[in-house]
């Protein structure tokens, strides 16, 4: 068995370790916020955090998060009173909603690391994060309300 921490809980998996985190976390743990996308760290809709950095968890083994915190959409906030979480409700940024925690997640590693964002960080950051309906704009107005509102 191996012990992942996922939102500060201890997780047991007996996978395979080099099972993506993607398939862990939705099959095994029932934390279906993190989405599966295209299977290759392309799109984004899987990004999650490990020790605070967003990772494409579709290409990211357990036992590449043995030993650290994993955290996922389902632990950003226990209600979702996450700053970005107020924000992109406000900017009604999303449309689908598919890419929406994976573009939340990446977003709230960004804000930890640059909490006053510039277009360029902004740009950087969500950078391949791909929002099929195109929210675009509306992702970018969240994350500079959120970063005003003291978005970590």
């Amino acid at each position: 068995m191996t012990k992942i921490s996922v939102n500060k809980k201890v997780f047991e998996t007996d996978s395979d370790p080099s099972t993506p985190m993607l398939w862990v976390l939705r099959d095994e743990f029932g934390l279906t916020g993190t989405k599966f996308g295209c299977g290759i760290a392309q799109c984004g809709s899987c990004t999650i955090h490990v020790d605070g950095e967003a990772r494409r968890s579709c290409v990211t083994p357990i036992s590449a998060v043995v030993g650290k915190e994993v955290t996922t959409i389902e632990g950003l906030s226990p209600d979702s009173s996450h700053p970005l979480q107020k924000a992109w409700i406000a900017e009604d940024a999303p449309q689908c909603g598919y890419c929406q925690s994976g573009q939340i997640m990446a977003a709230a590693a960004m804000l930890k690391k640059t909490p006053k964002p510039t277009d360029a960080d902004i740009d950087q950051a969500m950078n391949g994060i791909i929002c099929r309906c195109g929210t675009y704009n509306r992702v970018r107005a969240a994350i500079k309300l959120a970063a005003m509102n003291g978005g970590k």
